[in-house]
Protein backbone atom coordinates (compact mmCIF):
# COMPACT_ATOMS: atom_id res chain seq x y z
CA UNK A 1 0.00 0.00 0.00
CA UNK A 2 3.04 2.55 0.83
CA UNK A 3 4.95 1.57 -2.14
CA UNK A 4 1.78 2.76 -4.62
CA UNK A 5 1.31 5.54 -2.89
CA UNK A 6 4.40 6.57 -3.40
CA UNK A 7 3.88 5.35 -7.10
CA UNK A 8 1.09 7.83 -7.83
CA UNK A 9 2.54 10.64 -6.37
CA UNK A 10 5.50 10.24 -8.24
CA UNK A 11 3.30 10.01 -11.38
CA UNK A 12 1.22 13.25 -10.67
CA UNK A 13 4.60 14.95 -10.17
CA UNK A 14 5.62 13.96 -14.06
CA UNK A 15 2.01 15.09 -14.56
CA UNK A 16 2.49 18.32 -13.34
CA UNK A 17 6.15 19.17 -15.08
CA UNK A 18 4.90 17.69 -18.38
CA UNK A 19 2.11 20.10 -18.42
CA UNK A 20 4.18 22.81 -17.43
CA UNK A 21 6.56 22.09 -20.31
CA UNK A 22 3.78 22.03 -23.05
CA UNK A 23 2.21 25.37 -21.52
CA UNK A 24 5.94 26.82 -21.78
CA UNK A 25 6.09 25.76 -25.27
CA UNK A 26 3.20 26.90 -26.24
CA UNK A 27 3.55 30.52 -25.55
CA UNK A 28 7.33 30.39 -26.55
CA UNK A 29 5.57 29.51 -30.23
CA UNK A 30 3.01 32.54 -29.85
CA UNK A 31 5.88 35.12 -28.88
CA UNK A 32 7.18 34.03 -32.35
CA UNK A 33 4.38 34.54 -34.14
CA UNK A 34 3.52 37.50 -33.00
CA UNK A 35 6.46 38.89 -31.06
CA UNK A 36 5.77 42.73 -28.89
CA UNK A 37 5.97 45.66 -29.51
CA UNK A 38 6.80 48.57 -27.47
CA UNK A 39 5.47 51.40 -28.53
CA UNK A 40 5.77 55.13 -26.83
CA UNK A 41 2.22 56.30 -25.90
CA UNK A 42 2.91 59.48 -24.79
CA UNK A 43 0.68 62.16 -25.22
CA UNK A 44 1.01 65.65 -26.93
CA UNK A 45 -0.60 68.63 -26.29
CA UNK A 46 -2.77 71.10 -28.46
CA UNK A 47 -4.15 74.34 -27.92
CA UNK A 48 -8.02 73.84 -26.49
CA UNK A 49 -9.01 76.68 -27.79
CA UNK A 50 -9.06 78.18 -31.16
CA UNK A 51 -8.97 82.43 -32.14
CA UNK A 52 -9.56 83.85 -35.41
CA UNK A 53 -8.00 87.28 -35.01
CA UNK A 54 -5.51 87.77 -37.72
CA UNK A 55 -3.91 86.32 -40.93
CA UNK A 56 -2.21 83.69 -38.49
CA UNK A 57 -4.66 81.28 -37.62
CA UNK A 58 -4.11 81.29 -33.93
CA UNK A 59 -2.54 84.66 -32.00
CA UNK A 60 -1.51 82.31 -29.67
CA UNK A 61 0.65 80.55 -31.98
CA UNK A 62 4.08 82.19 -30.10
CA UNK A 63 2.96 81.68 -26.80
CA UNK A 64 5.92 80.48 -24.59
CA UNK A 65 6.05 77.72 -23.07
CA UNK A 66 3.43 75.28 -25.33
CA UNK A 67 4.20 71.91 -26.91
CA UNK A 68 2.64 72.38 -30.54
CA UNK A 69 2.23 69.50 -32.18
CA UNK A 70 0.92 68.78 -35.77
CA UNK A 71 -1.11 65.06 -35.14
CA UNK A 72 -3.60 65.10 -32.63
CA UNK A 73 -2.51 62.71 -30.25
CA UNK A 74 0.66 61.42 -31.38
CA UNK A 75 4.21 61.87 -30.08
CA UNK A 76 6.44 60.14 -32.59
CA UNK A 77 9.07 57.42 -30.97
CA UNK A 78 11.99 58.60 -29.44
CA UNK A 79 11.08 62.10 -29.07
CA UNK A 80 11.35 64.08 -26.23
CA UNK A 81 10.90 67.53 -25.32
CA UNK A 82 13.76 69.60 -25.41
CA UNK A 83 13.93 71.25 -21.91
CA UNK A 84 16.12 74.33 -23.24
CA UNK A 85 12.89 75.37 -25.71
CA UNK A 86 10.11 73.85 -23.72
CA UNK A 87 9.35 75.15 -19.99
CA UNK A 88 5.45 73.74 -19.92
CA UNK A 89 3.03 71.88 -21.76
CA UNK A 90 -0.85 72.71 -22.28
CA UNK A 91 -3.32 71.31 -18.60
CA UNK A 92 -5.03 69.50 -20.90
CA UNK A 93 -4.37 66.77 -23.52
CA UNK A 94 -5.75 64.40 -26.20
CA UNK A 95 -5.85 60.88 -26.11
CA UNK A 96 -2.87 58.80 -26.66
CA UNK A 97 -2.61 57.06 -30.22
CA UNK A 98 0.05 54.45 -31.93
CA UNK A 99 2.74 56.01 -34.03
CA UNK A 100 2.61 56.69 -37.94
CA UNK A 101 4.05 53.29 -38.67
CA UNK A 102 2.19 51.43 -36.20
CA UNK A 103 -1.02 53.17 -37.90
CA UNK A 104 0.15 52.09 -41.01
CA UNK A 105 0.29 48.46 -39.97
CA UNK A 106 -2.97 48.43 -37.86
CA UNK A 107 -4.89 49.70 -41.09
CA UNK A 108 -3.32 46.83 -43.58
CA UNK A 109 -4.20 44.22 -40.46
CA UNK A 110 -7.55 45.42 -40.29
CA UNK A 111 -8.11 45.01 -44.00
CA UNK A 112 -7.04 41.77 -44.18
CA UNK A 113 -3.56 42.63 -46.26
CA UNK A 114 -6.04 43.70 -49.03
CA UNK A 115 -6.67 40.62 -50.16
CA UNK A 116 -10.38 40.69 -51.51
CA UNK A 117 -11.67 40.92 -55.36
CA UNK A 118 -12.63 44.16 -54.81
CA UNK A 119 -9.45 45.17 -54.50
CA UNK A 120 -8.02 43.74 -57.19
CA UNK A 121 -5.81 46.20 -59.25
CA UNK A 122 -6.22 49.16 -56.60
CA UNK A 123 -3.50 47.78 -54.10
CA UNK A 124 -1.13 50.74 -52.63
CA UNK A 125 2.16 50.48 -51.08
CA UNK A 126 3.29 53.17 -48.72
CA UNK A 127 6.81 53.82 -48.90
CA UNK A 128 8.67 54.28 -45.23
CA UNK A 129 10.31 57.30 -45.49
CA UNK A 130 13.29 57.99 -43.01
CA UNK A 131 11.21 60.63 -40.77
CA UNK A 132 13.26 63.52 -42.24
CA UNK A 133 10.90 63.35 -44.90
CA UNK A 134 7.56 63.87 -43.05
CA UNK A 135 7.70 63.53 -39.69
CA UNK A 136 10.67 65.65 -38.57
CA UNK A 137 9.30 68.31 -40.79
CA UNK A 138 5.87 68.49 -38.73
CA UNK A 139 7.90 68.52 -35.48
CA UNK A 140 9.52 71.84 -36.86
CA UNK A 141 6.40 73.86 -37.78
CA UNK A 142 6.74 76.63 -35.99
CA UNK A 143 9.79 77.31 -39.40
CA UNK A 144 7.16 75.85 -41.78
CA UNK A 145 6.66 79.20 -43.10
CA UNK A 146 7.40 83.05 -42.73
CA UNK A 147 4.29 84.39 -42.34
CA UNK A 148 3.06 82.00 -39.97
CA UNK A 149 3.00 79.60 -37.16
CA UNK A 150 1.76 76.13 -38.83
CA UNK A 151 1.49 74.39 -35.74
CA UNK A 152 -2.03 74.70 -35.45
CA UNK A 153 -3.08 74.58 -38.81
CA UNK A 154 -1.25 70.81 -38.90
CA UNK A 155 -3.03 70.11 -35.75
CA UNK A 156 -5.78 67.28 -36.08
CA UNK A 157 -4.46 65.25 -38.84
CA UNK A 158 -3.99 68.15 -41.08
CA UNK A 159 -7.50 69.61 -40.87
CA UNK A 160 -6.36 72.57 -38.58
CA UNK A 161 -8.88 74.06 -35.42
CA UNK A 162 -11.98 72.76 -35.40
CA UNK A 163 -14.65 76.00 -35.97
CA UNK A 164 -17.34 76.14 -34.01
CA UNK A 165 -20.84 76.40 -35.64
CA UNK A 166 -20.98 80.55 -35.07
CA UNK A 167 -23.99 82.44 -36.43
CA UNK A 168 -25.22 78.66 -37.94
CA UNK A 169 -22.93 79.21 -40.93
CA UNK A 170 -21.24 75.72 -40.52
CA UNK A 171 -22.82 72.58 -39.98
CA UNK A 172 -22.89 71.01 -36.13
CA UNK A 173 -19.50 68.55 -36.81
CA UNK A 174 -16.46 68.31 -38.91
CA UNK A 175 -15.83 71.96 -39.84
CA UNK A 176 -12.22 72.88 -39.47
CA UNK A 177 -10.12 75.82 -40.05
CA UNK A 178 -7.66 73.90 -42.62
CA UNK A 179 -5.24 75.99 -44.57
CA UNK A 180 -5.10 75.60 -48.26
CA UNK A 181 -1.13 73.99 -48.21
CA UNK A 182 -1.85 71.18 -45.98
CA UNK A 183 -2.66 68.54 -47.83
CA UNK A 184 0.12 66.39 -48.16
CA UNK A 185 -0.67 65.89 -44.16
CA UNK A 186 -4.23 65.03 -44.87
CA UNK A 187 -3.51 63.53 -48.12
CA UNK A 188 -1.40 61.17 -46.01
CA UNK A 189 -3.30 59.89 -43.14
CA UNK A 190 -6.39 59.43 -45.38
CA UNK A 191 -4.11 56.94 -47.35
CA UNK A 192 -2.84 55.27 -44.21
CA UNK A 193 -7.57 54.40 -43.87
CA UNK A 194 -7.30 53.04 -47.33
CA UNK A 195 -9.21 49.61 -47.91
CA UNK A 196 -6.44 48.23 -50.27
CA UNK A 197 -3.40 49.33 -48.45
CA UNK A 198 -1.09 46.02 -48.61
CA UNK A 199 2.72 45.32 -46.87
CA UNK A 200 3.75 43.30 -49.96
CA UNK A 201 4.70 45.95 -52.86
CA UNK A 202 5.33 43.25 -55.01
CA UNK A 203 1.47 42.98 -55.67
CA UNK A 204 0.62 46.95 -55.49
CA UNK A 205 -0.67 48.39 -58.39
CA UNK A 206 1.26 51.59 -57.35
CA UNK A 207 3.18 52.75 -54.35
CA UNK A 208 3.00 56.15 -52.46
CA UNK A 209 6.09 58.56 -51.54
CA UNK A 210 4.51 60.55 -48.21
CA UNK A 211 6.83 63.43 -48.46
CA UNK A 212 5.62 66.41 -47.10
CA UNK A 213 7.35 68.52 -50.48
CA UNK A 214 5.15 71.56 -50.01
CA UNK A 215 5.64 72.13 -46.68
CA UNK A 216 9.77 71.17 -46.68
CA UNK A 217 10.33 73.79 -49.72
CA UNK A 218 8.34 76.36 -48.10
CA UNK A 219 10.77 77.32 -45.59
CA UNK A 220 12.89 78.33 -48.63
CA UNK A 221 11.21 80.18 -51.08
CA UNK A 222 11.94 83.16 -50.24
CA UNK A 223 15.56 82.64 -50.25
CA UNK A 224 18.05 82.98 -53.23
CA UNK A 225 19.89 79.64 -51.52
CA UNK A 226 18.84 77.31 -54.39
CA UNK A 227 20.84 74.17 -52.62
CA UNK A 228 18.72 74.75 -49.44
CA UNK A 229 15.37 74.62 -51.77
CA UNK A 230 16.76 71.70 -53.47
CA UNK A 231 17.80 69.32 -50.87
CA UNK A 232 14.97 67.46 -49.60
CA UNK A 233 14.38 66.29 -53.08
CA UNK A 234 17.50 65.23 -54.12
CA UNK A 235 17.80 63.53 -50.86
CA UNK A 236 14.21 61.91 -51.94
CA UNK A 237 15.32 60.33 -55.30
CA UNK A 238 18.89 58.98 -53.93
CA UNK A 239 16.43 57.28 -51.42
CA UNK A 240 13.99 55.97 -53.87
CA UNK A 241 17.08 54.63 -56.25
CA UNK A 242 18.49 52.67 -53.89
CA UNK A 243 15.05 50.75 -53.16
CA UNK A 244 13.89 47.28 -54.99
CA UNK A 245 10.45 48.79 -55.36
CA UNK A 246 11.96 51.60 -57.62
CA UNK A 247 13.19 49.06 -60.16
CA UNK A 248 10.25 47.23 -60.72
CA UNK A 249 8.80 50.23 -63.09
CA UNK A 250 11.72 53.08 -62.90
CA UNK A 251 8.98 54.51 -60.55
CA UNK A 252 6.32 55.25 -62.79
CA UNK A 253 4.18 53.29 -60.45
CA UNK A 254 5.21 55.49 -57.60
CA UNK A 255 3.14 58.69 -56.84
CA UNK A 256 3.57 61.96 -54.36
CA UNK A 257 1.15 64.96 -53.28
CA UNK A 258 3.15 68.18 -53.40
CA UNK A 259 1.04 70.08 -51.57
CA UNK A 260 1.48 73.86 -53.32
CA UNK A 261 0.81 74.53 -57.25
CA UNK A 262 3.50 73.30 -59.52
CA UNK A 263 5.58 76.60 -60.21
CA UNK A 264 7.00 76.08 -56.65
CA UNK A 265 8.58 72.94 -57.78
CA UNK A 266 9.35 73.75 -61.40
CA UNK A 267 12.31 76.32 -61.66
CA UNK A 268 13.19 76.33 -65.44
CA UNK A 269 16.91 77.71 -64.50
CA UNK A 270 19.38 77.98 -61.78
CA UNK A 271 19.37 81.88 -61.65
CA UNK A 272 19.12 82.97 -58.67
CA UNK A 273 15.95 85.05 -59.13
CA UNK A 274 14.18 81.66 -60.60
CA UNK A 275 11.10 81.15 -58.52
CA UNK A 276 10.90 77.32 -56.52
CA UNK A 277 12.79 73.90 -56.31
CA UNK A 278 14.37 71.63 -59.05
CA UNK A 279 11.34 68.97 -57.63
CA UNK A 280 9.46 68.53 -61.45
CA UNK A 281 13.19 68.46 -63.40
CA UNK A 282 14.83 65.61 -61.72
CA UNK A 283 14.76 62.82 -63.64
CA UNK A 284 13.43 60.58 -61.31
CA UNK A 285 10.75 62.90 -60.82
CA UNK A 286 9.38 62.65 -64.33
CA UNK A 287 8.84 59.28 -64.15
CA UNK A 288 6.59 59.74 -60.76
CA UNK A 289 2.92 61.25 -60.84
CA UNK A 290 3.01 63.70 -59.39
CA UNK A 291 -0.37 65.53 -57.37
CA UNK A 292 -0.41 69.40 -57.02
CA UNK A 293 -2.81 72.03 -56.39
CA UNK A 294 -2.47 73.34 -59.75
CA UNK A 295 -0.51 71.65 -62.69
CA UNK A 296 1.58 72.41 -65.31
CA UNK A 297 -0.82 72.21 -68.18
CA UNK A 298 2.17 71.03 -70.42
CA UNK A 299 1.71 68.17 -72.75
CA UNK A 300 2.08 64.93 -71.70
CA UNK A 301 2.98 66.19 -68.22
CA UNK A 302 2.94 63.65 -64.79
CA UNK A 303 1.51 66.60 -63.13
CA UNK A 304 -2.35 66.13 -61.92
CA UNK A 305 -4.35 68.62 -60.25
CA UNK A 306 -6.18 67.60 -57.30
CA UNK A 307 -8.70 70.48 -55.14
CA UNK A 308 -7.40 72.63 -52.90
CA UNK A 309 -8.73 71.48 -49.08
CA UNK A 310 -11.87 73.09 -48.03
CA UNK A 311 -13.06 73.76 -44.18
CA UNK A 312 -15.45 70.98 -44.33
CA UNK A 313 -13.95 67.12 -43.87
CA UNK A 314 -17.25 65.13 -42.89
CA UNK A 315 -17.11 61.60 -41.21
CA UNK A 316 -20.22 60.13 -41.48
CA UNK A 317 -22.14 60.37 -44.96
CA UNK A 318 -25.12 61.60 -43.20
CA UNK A 319 -23.36 64.97 -42.68
CA UNK A 320 -22.41 65.49 -46.42
CA UNK A 321 -26.59 64.87 -47.38
CA UNK A 322 -27.25 66.94 -44.76
CA UNK A 323 -25.45 69.79 -45.94
CA UNK A 324 -26.24 69.22 -49.24
CA UNK A 325 -30.25 69.84 -48.33
CA UNK A 326 -29.31 73.01 -46.71
CA UNK A 327 -27.24 74.34 -49.89
CA UNK A 328 -30.68 73.39 -51.83
CA UNK A 329 -33.20 75.90 -49.63
CA UNK A 330 -30.27 78.36 -48.49
CA UNK A 331 -32.10 81.92 -49.47
CA UNK A 332 -29.23 83.93 -51.75
CA UNK A 333 -29.99 87.41 -51.52
CA UNK A 334 -27.12 88.78 -53.96
CA UNK A 335 -26.88 88.05 -57.79
CA UNK A 336 -22.70 87.86 -57.32
CA UNK A 337 -19.92 88.28 -55.26
CA UNK A 338 -16.14 88.52 -55.37
CA UNK A 339 -13.59 87.78 -52.59
CA UNK A 340 -10.53 89.12 -52.88
CA UNK A 341 -7.74 91.81 -53.53
CA UNK A 342 -6.38 93.34 -56.53
CA UNK A 343 -3.35 92.36 -58.51
CA UNK A 344 -1.26 95.94 -58.68
CA UNK A 345 1.76 93.99 -59.17
CA UNK A 346 -0.30 92.01 -62.71
CA UNK A 347 -0.54 93.98 -65.55
CA UNK A 348 -2.72 91.53 -67.34
CA UNK A 349 -5.01 91.16 -63.72
CA UNK A 350 -8.76 91.61 -64.43
CA UNK A 351 -9.30 92.17 -60.56
CA UNK A 352 -9.36 95.88 -60.52
CA UNK A 353 -12.15 95.57 -63.61
CA UNK A 354 -14.32 92.93 -61.15
CA UNK A 355 -13.94 95.16 -58.10
CA UNK A 356 -14.94 97.87 -59.93
CA UNK A 357 -17.99 96.02 -61.47
CA UNK A 358 -18.99 95.12 -58.12
CA UNK A 359 -19.33 97.95 -56.34
CA UNK A 360 -21.26 99.66 -59.51
CA UNK A 361 -23.79 96.68 -58.94
CA UNK A 362 -24.66 97.85 -55.74
CA UNK A 363 -27.01 95.46 -53.93
CA UNK A 364 -26.51 92.99 -56.79
CA UNK A 365 -22.95 92.07 -55.70
CA UNK A 366 -21.35 91.51 -51.95
CA UNK A 367 -17.92 92.49 -51.98
CA UNK A 368 -15.43 91.01 -49.54
CA UNK A 369 -12.32 92.97 -49.74
CA UNK A 370 -9.17 91.14 -49.04
CA UNK A 371 -6.24 94.01 -49.08
CA UNK A 372 -5.62 94.47 -45.53
CA UNK A 373 -4.25 92.29 -41.98
CA UNK A 374 -6.60 90.80 -39.99
CA UNK A 375 -8.89 91.03 -43.10
CA UNK A 376 -12.48 88.75 -42.88
CA UNK A 377 -11.22 86.27 -46.07
CA UNK A 378 -8.65 85.28 -43.21
CA UNK A 379 -11.85 84.03 -41.10
CA UNK A 380 -13.89 81.24 -42.50
CA UNK A 381 -17.31 81.90 -40.92
CA UNK A 382 -17.38 85.39 -43.17
CA UNK A 383 -16.67 83.71 -46.40
CA UNK A 384 -19.02 80.84 -46.13
CA UNK A 385 -21.03 83.22 -45.31
CA UNK A 386 -20.44 85.33 -48.52
CA UNK A 387 -20.94 82.21 -50.66
CA UNK A 388 -23.67 80.87 -49.01
CA UNK A 389 -26.04 84.10 -49.60
CA UNK A 390 -24.63 84.41 -53.30
CA UNK A 391 -25.66 82.90 -56.68
CA UNK A 392 -22.81 83.03 -58.55
CA UNK A 393 -19.40 83.66 -57.13
CA UNK A 394 -16.61 84.99 -59.44
CA UNK A 395 -13.04 83.33 -59.38
CA UNK A 396 -10.69 85.45 -61.66
CA UNK A 397 -7.16 84.49 -61.50
CA UNK A 398 -4.87 85.85 -58.64
CA UNK A 399 -1.16 84.84 -58.34
CA UNK A 400 -1.69 81.62 -60.56
CA UNK A 401 -4.67 80.10 -62.47
CA UNK A 402 -6.33 78.23 -59.75
CA UNK A 403 -8.08 79.52 -56.52
CA UNK A 404 -9.09 77.83 -53.50
CA UNK A 405 -11.93 79.65 -53.69
CA UNK A 406 -13.12 77.93 -55.79
CA UNK A 407 -13.63 74.71 -53.97
CA UNK A 408 -15.06 76.88 -50.88
CA UNK A 409 -17.93 78.14 -53.55
CA UNK A 410 -18.87 75.06 -54.67
CA UNK A 411 -19.12 73.87 -51.44
CA UNK A 412 -21.46 76.50 -50.47
CA UNK A 413 -23.47 75.88 -53.22
CA UNK A 414 -22.13 79.13 -55.30
CA UNK A 415 -21.74 78.93 -58.95
CA UNK A 416 -18.68 79.72 -59.81
CA UNK A 417 -17.63 82.05 -62.52
CA UNK A 418 -14.26 81.20 -64.11
CA UNK A 419 -12.40 83.67 -66.45
CA UNK A 420 -9.59 81.59 -67.73
CA UNK A 421 -9.61 77.88 -68.71
CA UNK A 422 -6.21 77.52 -66.53
CA UNK A 423 -8.39 77.99 -63.78
CA UNK A 424 -10.70 75.18 -63.41
CA UNK A 425 -11.71 73.70 -66.56
CA UNK A 426 -7.65 72.44 -67.73
CA UNK A 427 -6.85 71.59 -64.27
CA UNK A 428 -9.15 69.37 -62.44
CA UNK A 429 -10.42 66.55 -65.18
CA UNK A 430 -10.74 64.40 -62.69
CA UNK A 431 -12.96 65.62 -60.15
CA UNK A 432 -14.97 67.97 -62.39
CA UNK A 433 -16.98 67.51 -65.11
CA UNK A 434 -16.11 68.21 -68.80
CA UNK A 435 -19.21 69.76 -69.92
CA UNK A 436 -18.44 73.05 -67.57
CA UNK A 437 -21.17 74.69 -68.80
CA UNK A 438 -23.33 72.95 -66.59
CA UNK A 439 -22.15 73.74 -63.20
CA UNK A 440 -20.28 76.62 -64.04
CA UNK A 441 -20.12 79.90 -66.22
CA UNK A 442 -17.15 81.00 -67.98
CA UNK A 443 -16.50 84.96 -69.28
CA UNK A 444 -13.27 85.19 -71.27
CA UNK A 445 -10.73 87.11 -69.37
CA UNK A 446 -9.77 90.13 -72.16
CA UNK A 447 -13.97 90.53 -72.72
CA UNK A 448 -13.30 91.88 -69.00
CA UNK A 449 -10.27 93.46 -69.32
CA UNK A 450 -11.52 95.22 -72.53
CA UNK A 451 -14.78 96.16 -71.16
CA UNK A 452 -16.84 94.56 -73.49
CA UNK A 453 -19.00 92.88 -71.22
CA UNK A 454 -20.86 93.90 -68.20
CA UNK A 455 -20.78 90.85 -65.69
CA UNK A 456 -24.34 92.17 -63.60
CA UNK A 457 -26.44 92.21 -67.42
CA UNK A 458 -24.51 88.96 -68.65
CA UNK A 459 -25.61 87.02 -65.44
CA UNK A 460 -29.01 88.19 -65.82
CA UNK A 461 -29.73 87.07 -68.57
CA UNK A 462 -29.34 83.44 -67.46
CA UNK A 463 -32.90 81.66 -67.45
CA UNK A 464 -33.87 80.64 -64.22
CA UNK A 465 -34.25 76.96 -65.23
CA UNK A 466 -30.61 76.71 -65.93
CA UNK A 467 -29.38 79.06 -62.88
CA UNK A 468 -31.32 75.80 -60.95
CA UNK A 469 -30.20 73.30 -62.95
CA UNK A 470 -26.11 74.75 -62.60
CA UNK A 471 -26.67 74.99 -58.94
CA UNK A 472 -27.87 71.31 -58.21
CA UNK A 473 -25.27 70.27 -60.68
CA UNK A 474 -23.10 72.49 -57.87
CA UNK A 475 -24.45 70.77 -55.01
CA UNK A 476 -23.81 67.35 -56.45
CA UNK A 477 -20.35 67.82 -56.63
CA UNK A 478 -20.15 68.47 -52.85
CA UNK A 479 -18.88 65.17 -52.53
CA UNK A 480 -16.08 65.16 -55.13
CA UNK A 481 -14.27 68.17 -54.10
CA UNK A 482 -14.08 67.76 -50.16
CA UNK A 483 -11.67 65.51 -48.50
CA UNK A 484 -13.34 63.17 -45.90
CA UNK A 485 -12.38 63.57 -41.99
CA UNK A 486 -8.63 60.68 -41.69
CA UNK A 487 -10.35 59.48 -38.90
CA UNK A 488 -13.07 57.69 -40.63
CA UNK A 489 -14.28 56.60 -44.14
CA UNK A 490 -17.05 57.44 -46.44
CA UNK A 491 -18.41 54.26 -47.08
CA UNK A 492 -20.69 54.77 -50.45
CA UNK A 493 -19.48 58.40 -51.23
CA UNK A 494 -16.38 59.01 -53.02
CA UNK A 495 -14.42 61.77 -51.87
CA UNK A 496 -11.42 64.13 -53.65
CA UNK A 497 -8.91 61.72 -51.75
CA UNK A 498 -10.98 58.00 -53.42
CA UNK A 499 -10.93 59.95 -57.12
CA UNK A 500 -6.87 61.14 -56.96
CA UNK A 501 -6.39 57.57 -55.83
CA UNK A 502 -8.76 55.86 -58.61
CA UNK A 503 -6.77 58.67 -61.55
CA UNK A 504 -3.33 57.37 -60.23
CA UNK A 505 -4.55 53.54 -60.48
CA UNK A 506 -5.75 54.51 -64.26
CA UNK A 507 -2.76 56.26 -65.48
CA UNK A 508 -0.51 53.86 -63.89
CA UNK A 509 -2.30 50.76 -65.33
CA UNK A 510 -2.27 52.87 -68.77
CA UNK A 511 1.41 52.97 -68.44
CA UNK A 512 2.19 49.48 -67.64
CA UNK A 513 -0.50 48.46 -70.74
CA UNK A 514 2.03 50.64 -72.69
CA UNK A 515 -0.55 53.38 -73.57
CA UNK A 516 1.36 55.89 -71.79
CA UNK A 517 5.23 56.79 -72.28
Amino acid sequence: MEKSLVAMCRNRLWFVILAWFLLWFVLISLFRANPIRLVNYSPIYLAENYTQSSIVWSDYANTEGEIRRPFEGIRFKEDAPDSSSVKGVMNKTNSSLPSLEIAEEKAIRQNGEADSMSCEGRRVYIHKLPRQFNEDLLRQCKSLSTWMNMCDSLANFGLGPRLANSNKVLGKTGWYATNQFSLEVIFHNRMKQYKCLTSDSSVASAIFVPYYVGLDVARYLWNSNRTLRDAGSLDLVRWLRRRSEWNVMGGKDHFLVAGRIVWDFRRETDRLSDWGSNLMRLPESMNMTILVLESSLLPKGNDFAIPYPTYFHPSKEIEVSQWQSRMRGQKRRYLFSFAGAPRKNLSNSIRDEIISQCRASRRKCKLLECNSRGNKCHKPIFLMKLFQSSIFCLQPPGDSYTRRSAFDSILSGCIPVFFHSGSAYDQYKWHLPGDHSKYSVFIPENQVKDGKVAIEKLLLRIPKKDVLAMREAVIRLIPTILYADPTSELENLEDAFDVSVKGVLERVQRIREGSLG
